[in-house]
């Protein structure tokens, strides 16, 4: 009996099988997206771009006036005093002395050396202590990632906007390259992946561009050492230097002098040269204070335009990589409108909470304009 049960069992699932018809495979064709309609897809994701940049760069500049009121304060209140004492003159007048002596005939040599010193003092007094509050090598990542974060937030609502779906928006957006350096291939990013890098910090592409800005010239905050100072310290190491030829004679009858009578006589000459020059300091203040501030006007100007070192550069670089390579494909593009403020500006908090891109809260004033 149980075996004959078995095989009735047996005999209603084979007839239950045969009886189930075959399930037909989907033959949902994908869903073809004219390239009219991806030229209108290019044209806003350049549109996005050029958004980003806008935004990216006033960030920057306010940012980077707040720099540029400290570094005048520091300058006026610490630099200024300290270079135009007397004692501060005297012992960069021996300075010269002491590099003429050691590098032989000529003074290029010492000239050269005496403003390297002062652009090293400059660096300490002021350049260094406001980097502590505001440093233009931070300025450029921040504005870098905010960039990325407001390219990123502006895509969301491109796929939705053309009926394209995620996977081909998302395809589209692995064949533009964002960042793009010298090999090794890690060096390299599409525009799909630094807007799904959480954090941007992490992705090795991004990392290598941060680190060739920040070392070309010796990066963002570099400059200012090397030019805003330098001009000042060169002229000078060059008056100090022919300063130090035409005291070569009283030097001399000093000299000659007993021992007693020529301290005295140094001793007074140096009272009434202190003295003297205490009167032309506040021309002479005036003066260093003019030089010195238009020539960090040029600095600041550099600081903000330089494609290669500046605040910008990231922002340039890859902006100038995904609207380049889209050129050829975009029609006109749309106008973006700026996203509002409620946006946090880098630094006040991450630029997402986790996932990816498309998880963020999506602006209905901006995105989808």
């Amino acid at each position: 009996m149980l075996n004959l049960r078995s095989l009735i069992v047996a005999l209603m699932l084979a007839l239950a099988g045969c009886a189930t018809p075959d399930r037909a495979p989907d033959l949902t064709p994908p869903i073809v997206i004219a390239e009219s309609t991806w030229r209108q897809v290019d044209s806003d994701i350049v549109a996005a771009s050029l958004a980003a940049t806008g935004q990216a760069q006033n960030y920057a500049r306010g940012s980077m006036e707040s720099w540029m009121d400290l570094v005048y304060q520091r300058t006026d209140a610490d630099f200024i005093p300290w270079f135009t004492s007397y004692w501060t003159q005297q012992w960069l007048s021996m300075k010269v002395a002491w590099y003429k002596l050691s590098t032989g005939e000529g003074t290029d040599p010492a000239v050269n050396r005496l403003a390297t010193y002062l652009q090293e003092q400059y660096q300490d007094r002021v350049l260094d202590p406001v980097a502590e509050e505001i440093d233009p090598d931070v300025i450029m990542g921040q504005a870098t990632k905010f960039y990325v974060q407001l390219l990123g937030e502006q895509l969301q609502g491109i796929p939705q906007r053309y009926g394209v779906p995620l996977d081909q928006f998302d395809r589209r957006l692995q064949d533009i390259p964002a960042i793009a350096l010298a090999p090794p291939a890690a060096h390299s990013a599409s525009l799909y992946q630094i807007v799904h890098a959480d954090p941007l910090d992490r992705l090795p592409a991004y990392v290598a561009l941060v680190d060739r800005i920040r070392n070309a010239a010796g990066g963002a905050g570099a400059g200012s050492s090397d030019t805003g100072i330098s001009s000042v310290a060169k002229r000078t190491s060059e008056t100090l230097a022919a300063e130090l030829v035409t005291s070569g004679a009283a030097s001399a009858a000093s000299a000659v002098l007993p021992r007693i009578a020529g301290t005295l006589i140094s001793l007074g000459v140096a009272g009434f040269s202190a003295i003297a020059r205490e009167n032309e300091r506040p021309e002479m203040e005036a003066q260093l204070r003019e030089n010195l501030n238009a020539d960090f006007d040029d600095e600041w100007l550099d600081l903000m335009r330089n494609p290669a070192t500046g605040v910008l550069a990231g922002v340039y670089h890859i902006s100038g990589q995904v609207e380049g390579s889209l050129a050829k494909t975009a029609a006109l593009p749309v106008k973006f409108e700026p996203v509002p403020r409620e946006v946090p500006l880098p630094g006040e908090q991450p630029l997402q909470d986790g996932g990816s891109v498309y998880d963020a809260p999506t602006d209905d004033g901006s995105a989808d304009q």
